[in-house]
C-alpha cells in the first residue's frame, strides 16, 4: 500500500477494516426518555469544563434506543447531559455517556469525542411503565422509570430542545500519553422529525460504581419527564475550543527533554 493510498483510506482505524462507515449517520424511530432533575451545583461545577458556563444546577438523564441507523446499527444508549451557557448560547454538554455496540462507541470516540463506554443500558415497556437500566457489568448503577404516556408533550418545546447544540470534549492522547488533541466540540441533530411525544410522572435512581460515576451527580429532586420518537440525523462536529493552542507545540513535545533526562 503505497503513502497516498494510506492518506486516501485513514478515516477510521483499523485502517484496512474500519468499525464503522463514512457518514452521514441517520437514525430511524430512535426512542428517548428523559428525565431532568435537580443536582447540587457544587457537583456539576466538579464536571463542566470552561469555557462552557452552568445554567440552572440541573441533570438530564438520557435512555435512548436506536433500533435503526445507517452505519451504527442497532443499539441502546444512556448518560447524563448538563444544561449550559457558551459565549451566551444554551445548549447541553455530554457528561456521560454508556452503550452496548462496538461501531458507535468507536465511532463516537473517534469523530466527535463522545464520551462512551461499554456497557448495558435498556429500555423496556412493562404495563403502564416505562423501564430504563444501566448495568456496568453485573451492577445496576441507574434506574429510571417513567408512567406510559400519559399527557401529550408540547411538540415545539421538544424540537427546539432537539435543535439546541451539544458540546463534547474531544481528547485524543499522543504516542507517550500526552494530549495530542484536546478540543471542545460543538455538534447539532439535524433534519428531525418528531413522531410522537409524551410527558408523565418519573422516578430515577443513581447508584455508586467506580467505573460508571452517575451518581456523582446526585438527584435531589425530579424536575420533568419526556418519552418520544424521532427520526434525525447526527450532524458532525465543529472546534469551538482549542485547550492546547497558545501552548506553542504540544505537550508531548515539551515532555520529552524531561523523559530524556530521566
Amino acid at each position: 500500500m503505497e503513502i497516498a493510498d494510506v492518506m486516501k483510506r485513514a478515516y477510521a482505524m483499523p485502517l484496512t477494516n474500519p468499525s464503522f462507515p463514512p457518514g452521514p449517520y441517520r437514525f430511524f424511530d430512535r426512542e428517548y426518555v428523559i428525565i431532568t432533575y435537580r443536582t447540587t451545583r457544587e457537583a456539576l461545577e466538579a464536571v463542566v469544563p470552561a469555557p462552557l458556563e452552568i445554567d440552572e444546577p440541573l441533570v438530564k438523564y438520557e435512555f435512548i434506543r436506536m433500533p435503526d441507523s445507517t452505519g451504527f446499527g442497532d443499539y441502546t444508549e444512556t448518560g447524563q447531559v448538563i444544561p449550559v451557557r457558551y459565549k451566551g448560547q444554551h445548549g447541553g454538554y455530554v457528561h456521560s455517556m454508556y452503550l452496548d455496540d462496538d461501531a458507535p462507541i468507536a465511532g463516537g470516540r473517534e469523530l466527535w469525542g463522545f464520551p462512551k463506554k461499554l456497557a448495558s443500558p435498556k429500555i423496556a415497556h412493562e404495563g403502564e411503565v416505562v423501564v430504563g437500566t444501566l448495568h456496568y457489568g453485573s451492577v445496576l448503577c441507574a434506574t429510571g422509570t417513567m408512567g406510559y404516556k400519559h399527557r401529550e408533550a408540547d411538540h415545539d418545546q421538544v424540537l427546539a430542545s432537539l435543535a439546541a447544540p451539544n458540546f463534547l470534549i474531544k481528547i485524543i492522547p499522543h504516542v507517550d500519553g500526552s494530549p495530542r488533541i484536546c478540543e471542545l466540540v460543538r455538534y447539532y441533530l439535524t433534519d428531525v422529525t418528531l413522531k410522537e411525544a409524551w410527558t408523565a410522572p418519573a422516578a430515577l435512581d443513581l447508584r455508586p460504581h467506580v467505573m460508571a460515576d452517575v451518581a456523582k451527580l446526585p438527584v435531589l429532586d425530579i424536575v420533568s419527564a419526556v418519552h418520544f420518537t424521532a427520526d434525525l440525523t447526527l450532524g458532525l462536529g465543529e472546534v469551538v475550543h482549542d485547550y492546547l493552542a497558545g501552548h506553542g507545540q504540544s505537550a508531548a513535545s515539551a515532555s520529552q527533554p524531561e523523559k530524556a533526562r530521566a
